[in-house]
């Protein structure tokens, strides 16, 4: 499994990364976003180009990934001084077309690697013609916004009725890396775990609560030994390597369950 987290505080950089984190992410999307989110219990990070060096001068294992902003008229010069600040991967957010895939690749040229992050519905009926697009090395479906794109009262929905089943089998048929959403701590989520692995998920962001939601180096060696957290994940996915298809199929069933009584509540 690929971990990803979100910081642009170097010293947090480097707990990432002798945590087991894969890629730490800079995120500079800001176009939309607060529209889209408001109210939500989400964070805009506002990260800028000048972190893209800070944290890559600390980081000697993990990639540097940035998010970009959706391709808007100034996309160009944006996704070419990420390059020259040495990202080694690049996410576009919120494409609805093809296109926009195309575009986005066009301007990378094979300079980093280029991840798409899937969250519009538009997208999620298009996925076909997204996926004839050429340079795709990885695709995240990113639940939060993907269940606002549709309209849905819950981050996680999109998991009930294999609509996010379909765009894996999609995206695994290219044989194209993928994943979604978020994931906690292992005992906070197990069955969220075990259908990534259902799924054949190969990626995923550690997000908040991980952290019990601190920010800062200080206050999160003080709340979590990330180390020991990301290896009891990797033991768990490790674990179910010898559970047959009923016991997988048995766990969806119950995050199933478990979703439908969050949106009830």
């Amino acid at each position: 499994m690929e971990y990803i987290s979100i910081t642009n505080d170097p010293m947090v950089a480097r707990l990432f990364e002798s945590a087991g984190i894969h890629d730490v992410m800079v995120d500079l999307e800001i176009i939309g976003k607060q529209e889209r989110q408001k109210g939500l219990n989400t964070v805009i990070s506002c990260h800028s180009m000048d972190d893209i060096s800070t944290i890559r001068n600390v980081l000697t294992q993990s990639n540097l990934l940035v998010r970009v902003n959706p391709i808007h008229a100034g996309s160009k010069d944006e996704i070419e001084e990420v390059i020259a600040r040495k990202a080694d991967i690049i996410m576009l957010p919120m494409f609805t077309t093809a296109e926009e895939v195309a575009q986005f690749v066009e301007i990378v040229d094979g300079r980093a690697k280029v991840y798409l992050l899937l969250e519009t519905a538009q997208a999620m009926v298009r996925i076909d013609d997204i996926l004839s697009v050429k340079g795709i090395d990885a695709i995240h479906i990113g639940l939060n916004d993907l269940s606002i794109s549709m309209g849905l009262d819950f981050l996680y929905e999109p998991l009930i009725g294999g609509i996010v089943e379909y765009i894996c089998s999609k995206i695994g048929a290219h044989k194209i890396k993928y994943g979604f959403g978020g994931v906690s701590r292992l005992s906070r989520g197990k069955l969220i775990l075990s259908e990534h692995f259902r799924l054949g998920s190969q990626m995923v962001i550690i997000n908040r609560d991980f952290r019990y939601y601190k920010e800062s180096y200080e206050e999160i060696i003080q709340a979590v030994d990330m180390k020991h957290e990301i290896d009891l994940i990797n033991e768990y996915l490790e674990s179910l390597v010898t559970k047959d298809a009923e016991y997988l199929e048995s766990n969806s069933i119950k995050l199933v369950a478990e979703i439908k009584s969050q949106i009830r509540s």
